[in-house]
């Protein structure tokens, strides 16, 4: 009776292992739907602002390449696609002030400008020129925190204050709003001189909010005003392909009620913008221009390059997903950090990338930007994608190749992607996968087609995969 009793027990661990990796190891189908259309993708990115280029600028010449690469490299790095800098309005560089093109107040806003161009610009024109001609970057949005003091109500480019001339600010040195829209239009003609175009331009940043640093308050309706002069000041200037982003808010919902205050303007402006700091991008602004989500950051949390332990605010995986919520809920059309990195003492998890003994850190969060800037190409457009178990998006790039991202919060799954709606997708197309978790970095792993062009593949537990499937070669004609 003994051999009887061993092979009971031993087929009872048998089926407890089989049912314990079955349990490790489910399956799941995404079904994408290329019929089912929602917003056309610009991109991701992040700022170098506030002297944060000049720190990078200072590092031995291999970390400045490291760094580069890191950012903008479709094969090293995060591939971002988008660079927000900052217009000065300081009138010095101490601290991590921006300096201004116009430091010192002209004599009044009928007197003849004063500007000033270093061809610095605060470090920004160095990764600026750097991104857009190495590595082929297209968008820059250029963003002013304040107009100089001497433009404000407060005299003053920090704490507050208003733009004088815009309605219920009136200052006794007259109206600056013409003056500040020249000012805007001077700083992306000395890009223009120095062959790098910016495509993009804002004049607020969180004008409901006074910080001790560069800051302007505004009401919707304020910067409205403001609007009615900076798009023919654009245009006149034959900058008619630059388009105006307005607002920038602390909180992304907080510009709804400046939308409210802004229906004569929208046809002026390009993105409508927000900040993920007092409320995030969990569903789409009452505007039917394009929005995006333009800085957010675990600005407070300790310093951490992990991917998931535990759910933490600064992990990569949690900004994997606060990005999938902007897009799919939210309906952004595009999603930037706020530092990309600095080499300024910061213990925080304000920046992508951080800087130890002068040699560049990249954290998770950069890696879970990548998953998405890598294989979400500016021109996408996101399609329908659903499936259980797992969090996933599906976009069609200009040249054809299919991104969809998965991530998975549980155990390891096997993928089936099933494709609807047409699309040059076949046995003869070409399948690939890319994984972040606590160990990759965007690295590559299998993907296989069946005949139906149905994609498979595996990812793994608490991990972000993103698959991409490029059209079948055409057939040649005969």
């Amino acid at each position: 009776m003994g051999l009887p009793k061993t092979l009971f027990l031993l087929g009872l661990v048998s089926a407890w292992a089989l049912a314990s990796a079955l349990e490790r190891r489910q399956s799941t189908v995404i079904n994408v739907n290329l019929d089912q259309k929602f917003q056309t993708m610009d991109g991701f990115g992040a700022s170098e602002a506030f002297q944060r280029a000049v720190t990078m600028q200072r590092l031995p010449e291999t970390e400045q390449r490291k760094f580069l690469d890191l950012m903008f490299s479709m094969e090293k790095g995060a591939g971002l696609s988008i660079l927000r800098n900052g217009i000065g309005s300081s009138p010095d560089m101490s601290d991590d002030h921006m300096v201004s093109i116009q430091p010192k107040n002209p004599g009044g806003p009928s007197a003849e400008p004063q500007y000033v161009w270093d061809s610095s610009d605060n470090g920004q024109l160095w990764v600026s020129r750097e991104a857009v001609h190495t590595y082929g970057l297209k968008t820059i949005y250029a963003n002013a925190w304040s107009a100089p003091g001497y433009m404000k109500t407060n005299g003053n480019d920090a704490n507050g204050g208003s733009l004088c001339g815009v309605s219920g600010a009136t200052c006794a040195s007259g109206d600056w709003k013409q003056p500040y829209a020249d000012y805007l239009v001077q700083y992306i003609k000395y890009y223009e001189a120095e062959n790098i175009t910016i495509t993009h331009v804002g004049f607020l940043n969180e004008p409901d909010l006074t910080t001790s640093y560069a800051s302007m308050r505004s009401s919707g309706a304020q910067a409205a005003d403001f609007i009615r002069v900076l798009r023919p000041t654009l245009d006149n200037s034959n900058l008619t392909h630059v388009q105006i982003n307005c607002c920038d808010t602390m909180g992304y919902s907080v510009m709804n009620s400046f939308l409210g205050q802004m229906r004569g303007v929208e046809s002026m402006m390009g993105v409508v913008t927000g900040h993920s700091y007092t409320s995030s991008p969990t569903s789409p602004l009452s505007t039917q221009l394009k929005t995006w989500q333009t800085e957010a950051g675990d600005n407070e949390g300790a310093w951490t390059s992990a991917w998931s332990q535990g759910g933490g605010p600064g992990e990569g995986m949690t900004w994997a997903n606060n990005i999938h919520t902007a897009i799919t809920s939210g309906n952004v059309s595009a999603y930037l950090y706020w530092i990309g990195a600095q080499d300024r003492p910061s213990t925080t998890n304000s920046k992508l990338i951080r800087v130890v003994n002068r040699a560049v850190d990249p954290s998770k969060r950069l890696w879970a930007m990548g998953n998405w800037s890598r294989f979400v190409r500016p021109g996408a457009v996101r399609v329908g994608a659903t499936g259980s178990g797992v969090r996933t998006s599906a976009f069609v790039n200009v040249d054809g190749a299919l991104a969809v991202q998965v991530i998975n919060g549980g155990n390891e799954q096997s993928i089936s992607i099933k494709i609807s709606g047409g699309g040059n997708y076949s046995a003869s197309s070409n399948a690939t996968a890319w994984v972040t978790d606590n160990t990759r970095d965007l690295d590559q792993i299998t993907a296989s087609v069946g005949s139906d062009g149905t994609i498979s593949g595996s990812v793994p537990a608490r991990s972000m995969v993103t698959f991409v499937l490029h059209p079948a070669p055409e057939e040649p004609v005969v």
